[in-house]
């Protein structure tokens, strides 16, 4: 008995020990070691901090950044991320900081860029924190054989083809849009509106419109969730994720479970409701969410003998909630800083007016034609390089990885700061910092001396598979408020973009609209 006694107390000692060594490498012999590796490369950061690395401090600059607003002259990137700006300032270009226990590197050379973005098997997707992967799912989140097979039905759902069929519903939602504005300035001739959520709505509406077939007013509540999961999400982005916490049952962690479970019952709902009519024999509708069931039944026929074919209803809601989320907010703060740049470059609002009402005239603007508009086409390339939806890419290193000469081991993950190098003069000259559409006159490879220093969405392998709806949809929304509407900056405009999940005005966009 004492024997047996003996061994127990033994194993359970070991046990201890054991798990105690883990917990230390985890959080700081591995850590450290990762840190003197990539010292002795010549790159420079902040110490290692226990646990929480830079978070803190990244999340006081922050706020102190957001209680103010800037100039519409100031460098935005000073705002939007001033912890990466200040590490840039006191350790350059060849600098890292502290996610937690995670290093992440800067890169800033074109060609490292390129390299991380076509090599996914090396550079991987960083593992989400669990409580953002209420939000941040579905093919976004996949890696390996998952990814290419997600990737291949979804893909069925953005061809060309199938976009020009949706173009009827994008002429519909801006034609409302429309309507609503002349209304408010019908009295006078001119009005003062904050256009910020209108065009919320108008994203919301197209998404709903060519994702479900609905209307933005039967999909409004989705859209509220959605972007209070955003919020929710990007605060528990700030603090260091404790194993386990999403168990807790705090505050945060109740909200984002209602909210989840809110979202996918709706849209459970939506879903089974399409497949119900879809095996009673009904034609699929030509929408997104008709493509990709059907482009999903034919992958499961095709791949019959593999169990793991296809998606699950529960990765259908995923990809339906990147629909609702990505397809919404991409164009919406594309179009609302659109507006802030025209207002203020009036001669490109002009110009761009000029050659739409030479396209289209008065008439709805049609899919042929949206192809036709150079210097639409220009400006939001160029809106695009001054505001990235996506202030920066991250990336894990899933092996030890050579690229160039440093040699990065596995663990350490690194960003691409997308807004700093399409602000770069290294790469766009010395008017980087200017607004200046004509640089896209020849397309993007005449514009920046490396193409690959201008990826407003990705770039490679996992380019974003819906910027073709993106770009139509502005093109659209953009030409029919050029057919009827000037706008200025309002005098009570105020300069202040945030970043939540992508780059919003904060304050909203106030502008003076003049019918023409």
């Amino acid at each position: 008995m004492e024997l047996q006694i003996s061994v127990a107390v033994a194993v359970a000692l070991a046990a201890t020990l054991i798990l105690a060594w883990r917990i230390l490498n985890w959080v700081w012999l591995k850590p450290k070691k990762l840190e003197r590796c990539l010292r002795r490369q010549g790159l420079s950061g902040n110490r290692y901090r226990l646990f929480s690395g830079d978070l803190n401090e990244m999340s006081d600059m922050l706020k102190q950044a957001m209680s103010k607003p800037i100039k519409l002259t100031d460098d935005i990137f000073t705002r939007v991320s001033p912890f990466f700006c200040n590490m840039m300032e006191k350790y350059g270009k060849n600098s890292f900081m502290w996610f937690g226990m995670v290093p992440r590197v800067t890169l800033m050379n074109p060609e490292h860029i390129k390299q991380v973005l076509i090599k996914t098997n090396d550079f991987k997707k960083p593992s989400v924190n669990p409580l953002a992967r209420y939000l941040l799912s579905g093919i976004v989140s996949h890696e390996g054989e998952k990814w290419v097979t997600h990737r291949r039905i979804i893909n069925q759902a953005f061809l060309l083809e199938k976009l020009k069929d949706m173009v009827p519903a994008f002429q519909k939602s801006c034609s409302d849009l429309v309507s609503k504005w002349e209304e408010l300035v019908s009295v006078e001739g001119c009005c003062e509106l904050d256009v910020w959520p209108y065009l919320t709505n108008l994203t919301s509406d197209v998404i709903s419109r060519t994702a479900f077939g609905s209307s933005y007013q039967e999909g409004r509540r989705i859209f509220q969730l959605q972007d209070e999961l955003a919020e929710l999400t990007i605060q528990s982005l700030r603090s260091f994720y404790i194993p386990g916490w999403r168990f807790v049952p705090s505050k945060l962690n109740k909200r984002l479970k209602e909210i989840n479970k809110e979202i996918k019952v709706s849209l459970r709902g939506i879903i089974s409701k399409r497949e119900r009519a879809m095996k009673a024999g009904e034609f699929a509708k030509n929408d997104l969410l008709g493509i990709l069931l059907e482009a999903n039944s034919k992958e499961i026929q095709e791949h019959r003998d593999n169990n793991n074919s296809g998606m699950s209803i529960d990765d259908v809601i995923d990809e339906c909630k990147i629909f609702y989320f990505a397809g919404q907010e991409t164009t919406s703060v594309l179009l609302v800083w659109t507006m802030v740049l025209l207002a203020q470059h009036t001669n490109w609002q002009a110009h761009a007016r000029e050659e739409v009402l030479q396209v289209f005239r008065k008439n709805k603007p049609d899919f042929d034609g949206l192809n036709q508009l150079k210097v639409v086409t220009m400006i939001l390339y160029e809106v695009l390089r001054f505001y990235p939806p996506v202030v920066a890419l991250t990336r894990l290193v899933d092996k030890e990885t050579r690229l160039g000469d440093l040699v990065l081991p596995a663990g350490v993950e690194v960003a691409l700061p997308t807004i700093l190098i399409q602000r770069d003069p290294t790469f766009w000259g010395e008017d980087a910092g200017e607004f200046k559409p004509e640089r896209f006159a020849d397309g993007v490879s005449k514009a920046v001396k490396n193409p690959v220093a201008f990826f407003p969405f990705s770039w490679g392998p996992r380019i974003c598979v819906g910027q073709n709806f993106a770009l139509i949809e502005a093109k659209m929304a953009l030409s029919m408020m050029l057919q009827h509407f000037k706008f200025e900056l309002s005098p009570s405009y105020t300069h202040a973009p945030y970043w939540v999940i992508t780059m919003r005005p904060q304050h909203g966009a106030h502008m003076i609209l003049r019918k023409i």
